[in-house]
């Protein structure tokens, strides 16, 4: 055991001190968090337009996103509801749309994006109707919140082969380096 007197006991415990804080101010990555998510169809935390949900089109909306970290590698898009069935009563996260390996350079995706059109390298993963693509609000009862959650990672993921939610957070774990996050809202009318 090393004895420290005097100063130098002071300076390593304020240096300890100074180093948990610096640890503790940082996500995952040890990255301040300055990746922003939005969309020009909805404010963060407003009501999703009807044209998104499964009372209107039903297509995707606008996404875009700025402050992803140089040592990214590749991005991933999860949207979920916590609230299923009832927010009185939620018993279930109902994931909307699954997407990963979308390239770091790219910043957004348009309105009602087909597959097709999805930028090269990004794959899909299945939704709750065990389908790939964007499913929109379609909430049964009550005014459901629908996490928009972006992901920068320090890797490329391997070809998961179109899965769910719970599979690719498994993927993702240990390589997030930074998160944003966009939560719409709405009720049936």
């Amino acid at each position: 055991m090393i004895v420290l007197e005097g100063f130098s006991k002071i300076r390593l415990l304020s240096t300890c001190f100074c180093l948990v804080l610096a640890l503790n101010a940082y996500p995952e990555g040890g990255q301040n968090m300055t990746m922003i998510l939005k969309s020009p169809n909805f404010a963060h935390q407003a009501d999703i337009p009807k044209q998104f949900t499964c009372q209107g089109d039903d297509s995707s909306p606008a996404l875009s996103w700025s402050g992803v970290p140089a040592q990214a590698k590749s991005l991933v898009l999860i949207v979920d509801d916590p609230d299923a069935p009832d927010p009185a009563h939620p018993k279930m996260t109902w994931v909307h749309w699954v997407l990963y390996n979308i390239p770091p350079a790219i910043s957004e995706l348009p309105e009602a994006v087909a597959a097709s059109n999805l930028p090269a390298t990004t794959q899909q993963g299945q939704n709750d109707w065990k389908r790939t693509g964007y499913g929109g609000p379609c909430p049964p009862i009550g005014k459901h919140r629908y996490f928009h959650k972006l992901y920068a990672l320090d890797i490329e993921l391997p070809d998961l082969n179109q899965p769910n939610k719970a599979e690719l957070e498994a993927a993702m774990a240990g390589h997030i380096i930074e998160k944003a996050e966009l939560i719409g809202m709405y009720q049936k009318q």
